[in-house]
């Protein structure tokens, strides 16, 4: 082979490279939000050590992501006054206002359609978390061994933050899972590359 084909090869596999589509793997899973000054944040801590105040506002969103970067906030406008309005204040308890956001038809597993978003105003003891209040007003709560938060309201039925990838979610222009057109292109180009570079040796060799 000569120099020049050498190089051309070697670019022509350094581009396929840099080309193919980097399949980043996601987690299905209810994320855990706090609302302030008309923001969600992601939560620091989760549910079962987080202790809220009287007229705090939490969130949980049901999505697909690859980290707390990556996750979607609960969606729609919120407010403490708006969720608590009907709920008075008791001695000795604490009011927490509840979104729950079960996410969108993409993010739900197989066969499985989310629960429209809804809010509640839980009334719990004042020493209470988050996962208590949740569980006062989203019963049934689903948790793993490892204390992960499954499911809300019974969403979703099964799985608990499993691996997604995003080849799982996004529809290739062939509708299938077969190779890309731009690979068997490259593929074909790295083949007549190389013919040509046994055609110029067996020229040499019969020179």
């Amino acid at each position: 082979m000569t120099r020049r084909a050498t190089l051309l090869l070697t670019t022509l596999l350094l581009t396929l490279g840099l080309a193919a589509p980097a399949h980043a793997t996601g987690y299905r899973y209810w994320s855990f939000w706090t609302y302030n000054s008309g923001h969600w944040a992601y939560a620091t801590q989760g549910p079962a050590t987080a202790r809220p105040s009287d007229g705090d506002v939490q969130g949980f969103r049901f999505s697909v992501s690859e980290d707390s970067g990556d996750a979607q906030k609960p969606r729609g406008a919120t407010s403490f006054a708006a969720i608590c309005a009907r709920t008075p204040a008791v001695r000795g308890e604490k009011r927490i206002a509840l979104l729950i956001d079960f996410g969108t038809a993409k993010d739900a597993p197989s066969a499985e359609q989310p629960p429209a978003r809804r809010t509640a105003c839980a009334r719990v003891p004042a020493d209470a978390t988050t996962a208590d209040a949740l569980a006062a007003v989203a019963k049934p709560l689903r948790y793993d061994t490892n204390a992960l938060l499954c499911a809300i309201a019974g969403y979703p039925a099964k799985g608990c933050g499993e691996q997604v990838s995003n080849a799982e979610d996004k529809h290739t222009d062939g509708g299938g899972s077969g190779p890309s057109v731009g690979l068997w292109v490259g593929a074909g180009a790295v083949a007549l590359l190389g013919a040509a570079a046994a055609w110029q040796a067996r020229r040499r060799r019969h020179a």
